[in-house]
């Protein structure tokens, strides 16, 4: 049985304010008809491979910014929206596309991967976004979400898993608070079997989704799927991960190291090239050192934060994401770390991607069962559940930092149990019916529009803007620096790093 079998307790006030977080926002960068710029990542950004702040993920079009370390959720707040201010003053006419499912799309071989300069790194970081592209097609890649990454003081390596457990165990009640994405442009889909209901000419849905980049066509791989990942213990999960990165996998292995014409195709025939390619709603993860392995970091020091991977950008806030949010994340992540946490099974893993699958594609649908301990359990009375054990905890956060803004985050929360049309994804359909002729495009557009006015508009300093521009010159240097150091040939360079010695034992 998953139940807790005792009261929720609340860790100390100290520890609570000892809580860190910070986010990784992905924005895809759109024309202003709503279709995806193929220019290269702004000059006046600096470089993507060394800057501390502003990157970029899958695609060369596709932003990635990047907060530091924050005690509180305003100062996430706040610098992430400097970061947006700074970057829309590079852009130009372009938009921060603010969906999670991508803008209007060009053939999948015309979406450009990143490109990160000459050295090996650089070159490292193409090859495998080439690989992700062979592997499953460009345009899964252009989805973009939300990362919050997490720490609080005094956690071992198994409190952390038995907070992964009980996260992957509960993460449908965030797919169905927060998921924004229930309809997507046709150009996504085009050519493939996907399922969804016409909407208009110009969208596809269906009309119970919260989160399309969270279900079967989002972030998802038949191939990974086979993975029995266990998360049971640190030496599981990393010798789950450890055998999906050394061992060939046929499929992978006919795609090949290199094409005819000796061009790389991927970094390697293993089912996963590098752990980042491992999909899931939430990760262990530790700082590594330069050249370090993940694996290695986390085999050799242990979990130092989580980072949950399962949330949508938000249309409706400028950012993506606002405080609210934010402080619903925190008490939920102490809720799944205080609660009895049993080891997972493959039967169970099974089920709970059964259950993220119908939470992201019917999650709004009344009635909608989903399976907890072999039985059959409504969503929202599950997620009921979850929720009243989630107010000791909001209490605990509020006493230890003032105000009452954690229970009135969990109120709002609870009341969209019983008025669903409230949700993000709701509201989304909402406006897309009301204003914009049932367009996703128009309606996201719109939005990316309004955002850029309101960030552009905020109170902003030419010391912020001095700070910013120093910041991109410096990354430009470092680059610069990694190219004119002495290198052996990329070929010495991947397999050396991929050398299974690499990843700990």
């Amino acid at each position: 049985m998953n139940r807790p079998t005792a009261p929720l307790t609340a860790p100390s006030a100290d520890r609570l304010r000892g809580i860190r977080r910070g986010i990784e926002k992905e924005s895809l960068r759109a024309q202003p008809d709503g279709r995806l710029a193929l220019t290269p990542h702004p000059a006046a950004l600096g470089s993507a491979l060394t800057h501390p702040r502003i990157t970029t993920d899958y695609c060369e079009s596709q932003l990635e910014m990047i907060t530091g370390v924050h005690p509180s959720v305003e100062a996430v707040e706040a610098e992430i929206t400097q970061i947006h201010q700074f970057t829309y003053r590079a852009l130009g006419d372009e938009l921060m596309w603010v969906g999670s499912m991508p803008c209007g799309l060009p053939p999948d071989e015309n979406i450009p991967i990143g490109s990160y300069g000459s050295s090996n790194v650089g070159r490292a970081k193409s090859v495998y976004r080439m690989g992700l592209g062979h592997r499953y097609g460009r345009r899964m890649q252009t989805i973009s979400g939300i990362h919050y990454n997490w720490s609080m003081p005094g956690l071992s390596n198994a409190d952390y898993f038995g907070l992964i457990r009980n996260f992957r165990r509960h993460a449908f009640v965030l797919l169905y608070l927060f998921g924004a994405s229930p309809a997507v442009c046709p150009s996504f889909v085009e050519g493939r079997e996907h399922g969804l209901q016409r909407l208009s000419e110009s969208s596809l849905y269906l009309p119970h989704a919260t989160s399309l980049r969270m279900g079967r066509l989002g972030y998802q791989s038949d191939a990974q799927a086979a993975l029995a990942v266990s998360y049971n213990s640190l030496e599981s999960y990393a010798g789950s991960l450890h055998g999906a990165l050394t061992r060939p996998f046929p499929p992978y292995e006919q795609i090949g190291i290199r094409n005819l014409g000796g061009e790389y195709n991927q970094l390697a025939t293993s089912l996963l090239q590098i752990e980042n390619e491992f999909y899931g709603t939430i990760r262990p993860k530790r700082v590594i050192h330069p050249g370090e392995r993940p694996l290695h970091a986390l085999r050799e020091r242990g979990v130092e934060y989580v980072e949950v991977r399962c949330m949508d950008l938000d249309p409706f806030v400028p950012v993506g994401i606002n405080t609210d949010t934010m402080r619903m994340l925190d008490v939920f992540l102490l809720h799944c770390l205080g609660s009895a946490s049993p080891p997972d099974s493959p039967e169970e893993n099974v089920a709970l991607a059964n259950n993220q699958h119908l939470t992201a594609a019917r999650g709004r649908e009344p009635g909608l069962m989903l399976e907890r301990d072999g039985r059959a359990i409504a969503l929202t009375d599950w997620a009921a559940e979850i929720l009243a054990e989630c107010r000791p905890i909001a209490a605990a956060l509020d006493a230890a930092l003032g105000g009452d803004l954690h229970r009135a985050a969990l109120v709002r929360a609870q009341a969209t149990l019983n008025a669903p049309h409230q949700l993000s994804s709701a509201r989304v359909l909402d406006a897309m019916a009301r204003d914009f002729n049932q367009s996703y495009t128009r309606f996201i557009r719109a939005q990316a529009e309004s955002s850029k006015r309101q960030l552009i508009e905020l109170p902003y300093t030419a010391e912020l803007q001095a700070q910013f521009e120093a910041m991109s010159r410096d990354s430009v240097a470092a680059q610069r620096r990694i190219e004119a150091e002495p290198s052996v040939p990329f070929e010495t360079w991947r397999l050396a790093y991929l050398a299974p010695e690499r990843l700990g034992l």
